[in-house]
C-alpha cells in the first residue's frame, strides 16, 4: 500500500512559487498564499515567489531564471491553465520542458472530476521537467491549488512516500548530460 515510510528520513526541497495574473497582486493572490502556506507546514523551503502577468515572455523568463538558481528544485505555478485568449500557461511551460509529465494533469483532472465534475476539463494543468527542475502548473484558484497539494504534491514532493516519488529522482534528472548523450 502506498505512504510514508517512517525509516526514511525527511528531505526538504527548494521550492518557488510563480503566481501568473493581469489582475491579482502578491496581497491578494490567495492561491499563492495556499501553496506558500502548504510548503511550509510540509517543511519545504520556500525559495522565492513571484507574480508575473499572462503573457508567454514573461512567464518564460521568471521560470528560466528560477530553473538556472540551485536553490529551487521546483517550480509551482498558479494560473493561466484555463482555455481563454490570456490563458498560456500551459504552452509557455511546455516549450521548456525537456521531459513532460503527462500523468499529472491526467491526475489532477481525475481527482478534480469528483469535485467539480465535468468543469475539470477546463483545466490545462501540466507537468514536466526542465534542466533537472520539476516544473507544475496549476490552475488560478485556492480549491484547485488545496487539490493538486493535498492531493498529489504533497506526497510526490516527500522523499519518505513509497513505493515512489519525485524527490528521490531529482539526483537522477540529468544523467543524460553526465553521459555525454542527449535527451530522451
Amino acid at each position: 500500500m502506498p505512504g510514508i515510510d517512517e525509516s526514511r528520513r525527511f528531505i526538504a526541497v527548494g521550492i518557488a512559487v510563480l503566481t501568473i495574473s493581469d489582475t491579482r497582486t502578491l496581497a491578494d493572490d490567495r492561491s499563492g498564499d495556499v501553496l506558500v502556506e502548504r510548503i511550509a507546514a510540509a517543511g519545504h523551503e520556500l525559495a522565492a515567489r513571484a507574480l508575473v502577468p499572462d503573457d508567454t515572455g514573461h512567464i518564460q523568463a521568471q521560470v528560466k531564471a528560477w530553473i538556472e538558481d540551485p536553490a529551487i528544485e521546483v517550480v509551482i505555478a498558479t494560473g493561466g491553465t484555463g482555455v481563454t485568449g490570456r490563458d498560456v500557461t500551459p504552452e509557455a511551460f511546455e516549450a521548456l520542458y525537456d521531459k513532460p509529465i503527462p500523468g499529472f494533469g491526467e491526475l489532477f483532472r481525475m481527482l478534480s472530476y469528483g469535485k467539480i465534475g465535468t468543469s475539470t476539463i477546463q483545466s490545462r494543468c501540466t507537468a514536466g521537467v526542465a534542466r533537472g527542475t520539476y516544473l507544475f502548473a496549476l490552475p488560478g484558484s485556492p480549491g484547485a491549488c488545496k487539490d493538486a497539494w493535498d492531493d498529489i504534491l504533497k506526497s510526490q514532493l516527500d522523499y519518505r512516500f513509497r513505493p515512489c516519488n519525485f524527490v528521490e529522482l531529482l539526483p537522477r534528472l540529468l544523467e543524460h548530460e553526465r553521459r555525454g548523450g542527449a535527451a530522451g
